[in-house]
């Protein structure tokens, strides 16, 4: 399959000096379940460095007090929950009414895997009427009902790590990693999706332009990483970049801040929350290197 490779990353987005938060962006994060706190606060703290004006997460009401207290800077909204600690179905009947007032939505981080939470993943996907990211356990959940990526009332980012793409793909790990981007071009272009595969040398493609990330490093496997990423591609979305150059913009300024917070901290030492501290640097370094290429 052909495909044009992309080596130069979109303009950042603009910041006017009389802007407000409404002007950057209002980002909906419908994450977390019992136990998986921290992956809804990951995600939320990814898009408020990311530069979104306002940011929500949206998680169930049991943990909302946690996620609420790690990062005082986005809302929180509690959802109806099951005695699981997952998300059910009345989940939905909360977040619907207010779907149009959002720029951009994310699902995924933390969720947990039931039959209810699949219903709620996929009705997502199929009417948000926004740009959305899908990440980790949605991914999951989408496993086996792609056809609901034929029916998206919006633009749609998917970020699977090799074995979330292998289960979507139905095939194996080691196939993915022996044909990343033939794979990764084959299934965009199939659901007009783009699709960010995750490791070393991030694929990035929407089934006609492929980029492959030169940022990042081994330090940055480690849990929790992906959350981040997906906070900060939905803020772009939600401040106007068009959904490829999001995902690259995204991919990239994650990459650097993982080998900014490497040489302070080194590779064995870095963690995920250490991430979007450097995400403010790695907007400073490439703002700097763009403007010198001028």
């Amino acid at each position: 399959m052909t495909h044009q490779l992309i080596n130069q990353l979109p303009n950042l987005p603009t910041r006017p000096a009389d802007g407000h938060k409404g002007t950057f962006g209002r980002v909906l994060i419908v994450a977390g379940s019992r136990g998986m706190s921290g992956a809804a606060a990951l995600a939320g703290q990814g898009a408020l460095r990311g530069g979104a004006g306002l940011v929500y997460v949206a998680v169930p009401r049991e943990i909302q007090n946690v996620v609420s207290s790690i990062e005082p800077s986005y809302l929180t909204i509690g959802l109806p929950a099951n005695i699981d600690g997952q998300l059910t179905e009345d989940a939905l009947s909360r977040l619907e009414p207010d779907l149009e007032s959002f720029d951009a939505l994310a699902c995924g981080p933390g969720l947990g895997q039931s039959e209810e939470l699949q219903h709620i993943a996929g009705w997502l996907v199929v009417n948000a009427p926004c740009p959305m990211v899908v990440d980790a356990d949605a991914l999951n959940l989408l496993a086996g009902h792609l056809e609901y990526l034929g029916q998206t009332a919006g633009p749609r980012i998917l970020t699977p790590h090799p074995g979330e793409f292998a289960r979507l793909f139905e095939t194996d790990t080691e196939n993915v990693q022996a044909n990343r981007v033939d794979l990764a071009v084959e299934f965009a272009a199939r659901h007009r999706i783009v699709l960010v595969l995750k490791g070393a040398g991030t694929v990035i493609t929407d089934g006609n332009q492929v980029a492959i990330n030169p940022t990042g490093n081994s330090g940055m496997a480690t849990g929790g990483t992906g959350d981040v990423l997906t906070g900060l591609i939905t803020a772009l979305l939600a401040q106007g970049l068009k959904p490829f150059e999001a995902a690259r913009l995204g991919v990239y300024l994650h990459g650097l801040a993982g080998d900014l917070a490497a040489e302070q901290l080194s590779q064995p030492g870095l963690i995920a929350s250490d991430l979007p501290r450097y995400i403010g640097p790695a907007w400073l370094a490439l703002a700097t290197a763009l403007q010198n290429r001028k």
